[in-house]
């Protein structure tokens, strides 16, 4: 890639939430504690689905999957704009940008799918409750997953490609934390007819497909749920169905929040402040909502508690044993 004079670029700025350097340790500690948070909720989440026998079904393989996702997304970002706020830098590489961008795609469309397939899931279980076993068989699962991954792939592998055929002037100051693909487009000196072509495209196939077959599996869902006699057996199948309608507000209104944001905002740090939501809180959040409302996830976290505390009550005892003997 070459500037309009003919210089390689080698690195952009990060130019982030704020240039005050009174600010900076106010913001390295809020975001590390977020993403700590973030990291460490999912992380238990994971860590009880694989734990609990119970948890073995294709609701919690997916959410399971979903978790890890969100340990992937907040680690695209949120790591590298610490090290910068830590070493007082602004700088990321063009190959670091573009990796960036990359992943943060690849990660934001898993999320999307996985979402999707998750409201697939909760459409069978209600609708469809006496052959669920059969029609959510783990060759199944397992396909819905590999056709997930292999979609978000091709996805973020072109919008990675196109950003590569882009030149870039003299302005390389992206007003951002990350290296967002609306801003980036933005700072190219090329015509970005195609960039653009290729987002809206996206959008329309890769965003608002999934969406309307969420809104078509709750309508669903709804339908089946009016259709149950008792008030107890109503709200019984609604409640599992609760934690993955919060998450499907939180994902999708933040995502259109951010994208009126930067589309409104092109120079400014709104954007930036927008894509937290999307990016940090969403991911933190997921852990808290369903643990929080979800009693199988909350049984599961207390017997790995149990387990944990019986090993290392173990261990202590073996110890002082070891000490004694000797």
């Amino acid at each position: 890639m070459e500037q309009g004079n003919g210089t390689q670029i080698l690195e952009f700025l990060l130019l982030g939430f704020s240039d005050e350097p009174e600010r900076q340790p106010l913001i390295f500690g809020l975001f590390l504690s977020m993403y700590l948070i973030a990291v460490f909720g999912n992380l238990l989440i994971m860590l009880a689905v694989s734990s609990d026998s119970h948890l073995h079904t294709p609701m919690y393989f997916f959410l399971s999957n979903l978790s890890l996702v969100d340990i992937c997304f907040t680690s695209t970002t949120i790591p590298k704009m610490l090290v910068n706020i830590q070493t007082q830098s602004q700088v990321i590489t063009y190959k670091g940008c573009i990796t960036q961008i990359y992943f943060f795609i690849l990660f934001g469309a898993l999320d999307d799918f996985l979402l999707t397939v998750m409201a697939y899931d909760r459409f069978v279980a209600i609708c469809h409750p006496l052959h669920y076993t059969v029609i959510m068989n783990p060759r199944l699962c397992g396909l819905l997953l590999l056709v997930s991954w292999i979609m978000s792939v091709l996805y973020s592998l072109l919008q990675s490609l196109m950003m590569l055929r882009l030149s870039f002037c003299t302005v390389l100051k992206i007003p951002h934390f990350f290296c967002e693909l609306y801003q980036m487009i933005q700072l190219a000196c090329s015509d970005t007819f195609l960039n653009n072509l290729v987002i809206y495209l996206a959008a329309v196939l890769l965003f608002g497909v999934p969406f309307a077959g969420i809104l078509y599996s709750y309508s669903k869902i709804v339908s089946c749920i009016r259709g149950i006699p008792s008030a107890q057996g109503r709200f019984k199948a609604f409640s599992t169905c609760v934690s993955h309608l919060s998450i499907v507000f939180l994902f999708y209104c933040t995502s259109v929040g951010v994208c009126l944001s930067s589309a409104a905002a092109q120079i400014s740090h709104s954007g930036a402040v927008a894509s937290v939501m999307y990016t940090v809180v969403t991911p933190m959040l997921n852990p808290f909502i369903y643990s929080l409302r979800n009693k199988d996830i909350k049984g599961a976290l207390k017997r790995f508690r149990g387990k944990a505390a019986r090993k290392g009550t173990t261990v202590l005892g073996l110890k002082n044993f070891l000490c004694l003997d000797s």
